[in-house]
């Protein structure tokens, strides 16, 4: 209050009418004037400078948040096409892409670990391990994780992610890396299709366009390969992975809702529960029925299947918990970059064919993924992007008019003395 008091005190004394009246008219006047005057250009230069300010920390911020895009981008272009092309790569030598599906879910314990270690470190607010279990437990109602909720609403979701790794899986043996991540890529046409049945979500055209693209995407591909079994079973799985993926996706938003970085990192880790406790049954008995049979446990490819597992983990982290830091488009153009990944691997290492319908194919799928990034009010912004385009170009034409009509004044202006002159 005294800072303030201080600065007020100089103006109110030479604004002061009793000051004034023993000054001259026009001393008076050169006082008096200069004082509004230059408090205008302080409060200006205060504004303008805090203007300046707030424009260079939201600056700053979204330059932050564009960076950690990028590298998370990058992330998770390079697991994801990392692990397709390490798993193309393990079936050479371990053809049992079930038994790789349990172990990579395995894996899913450390999700809640992980994220514990993050709350540490960060959280100012320190929890021990069984208090944040039972306040994320809350995410699965008042009585948190009892068996019943564990059979009723985590077990689906843990077959539903058995399912839709298994199918992906079991496609890379039929069909190349490229042709499996661009199919992939259709499960998000296969979500805005059942959010709009099930969750009566929005209506947008656009999307509608996008799912219509897929569709032709994928009765492209299957054209692409002369309709062989192998590709078409190969796609048939793809697909099938991707609505599974899609399923899984629309019922947690039906029946969970949206979950907390740690609500979902303990959702996670209950799924590899659930695949310890009653899915290591299946690569049993595919094991001994020899359907997924090896010889020995010696020539199990351990660092394959371990660089795979931490390579699909590092996928679903970042997928999860990547818009902590940066904006959840950004994070799925990582899985179109995959594409291109992989079809450069694939150019190099197997006996690939791009020819023109299969490069179509590739182009109405990644048309149509981009195409559901859009959000949900892109046609407002559009609208309102054009309207001020026409008020701008309205607005010019009448500054056009204004000089015109401003040049005709002053042509009669010099032209009246003249006839003035001439009637003398």
């Amino acid at each position: 209050m005294k800072k303030h008091s201080a600065r007020v005190a100089p103006l109110s004394a030479c604004n002061s009418p009793v000051l004034t009246l023993t000054k001259v008219e026009g001393d008076e006047r050169s006082r008096e004037s200069p004082a509004p005057a230059e408090a205008q250009m302080q409060a200006g230069a205060e504004g303008s400078g805090r203007v300046n300010r707030c424009c260079w920390k939201c600056s700053v911020t979204q330059l932050k948040k564009i960076c950690w895009g990028v590298a998370v981008v990058l992330g998770v272009c390079s697991s994801w096409s990392g692990s397709t092309q390490l798993a193309k790569l393990t079936f050479k030598k371990f053809d049992a892409p079930f038994t790789l599906t349990w172990f990579a879910t395995n894996w899913n314990f450390l999700f809640f670990p992980l994220y514990y270690l993050g709350h540490v470190f960060k959280s100012a607010e320190k929890q021990s391990p069984k208090q944040r279990y039972r306040e994320c437990c809350r995410f699965f109602g008042d009585n948190g994780l009892t068996l019943k909720v564990f059979f009723t609403k985590a077990a689906p979701f843990g077959v539903l992610w058995t399912l839709t790794n298994y199918l992906y899986l079991h496609a890379i043996k039929k069909i190349n890396t490229t042709d499996v991540s661009v199919l992939f890529c259709c499960n998000k046409a296969f979500v805005f299709l059942l959010s709009w049945i099930v969750l009566r979500d929005r209506f947008m055209g656009v999307r509608i366009v996008a799912a219509i693209f897929a569709i032709a995407g994928i009765v492209m591909m299957t054209y692409a390969d002369g309709f062989h079994s192998h590709s078409v079973i190969g796609i048939a799985l793809v697909v099938g992975s991707a609505s599974m993926s899609a399923l899984y996706k629309v019922l947690f938003k039906l029946l969970l809702g949206s979950a907390k970085f740690g609500e979902a990192a303990l959702f996670l880790s209950v799924l590899a529960v659930f695949n310890v406790l009653f899915v290591t049954c299946i690569p049993v008995i595919l094991y001994f029925t020899k359907v997924e049979y090896w010889s020995s446990f010696d020539i199990i490819p351990w660092g394959n299947l371990c660089g795979f597992s931490i390579l699909l983990l590092t996928f679903n982290i970042l997928l999860n918990f990547g818009i902590a830091i940066t904006y959840p488009t950004l994070i799925s153009l990582g899985i179109v970059l995959s594409v291109p990944v992989n079809a450069v691997v694939d150019h190099y290492t197997s006996e690939i064919v791009f020819n023109s319908v299969r490069v179509i194919a590739i182009i109405i799928i990644g048309l149509g993924f981009l195409l559901l990034l859009l959000p949900e009010e892109w046609d407002v912004w559009v609208i309102k992007l054009l309207t001020r385009l026409k008020v701008r170009k309205k607005e010019e034409i009448p500054e056009g008019n204004g000089d015109i009509a401003s040049g005709l004044p002053n042509k009669s202006r010099r032209t009246r003395p003249s006839m003035s002159s001439f009637a003398h």
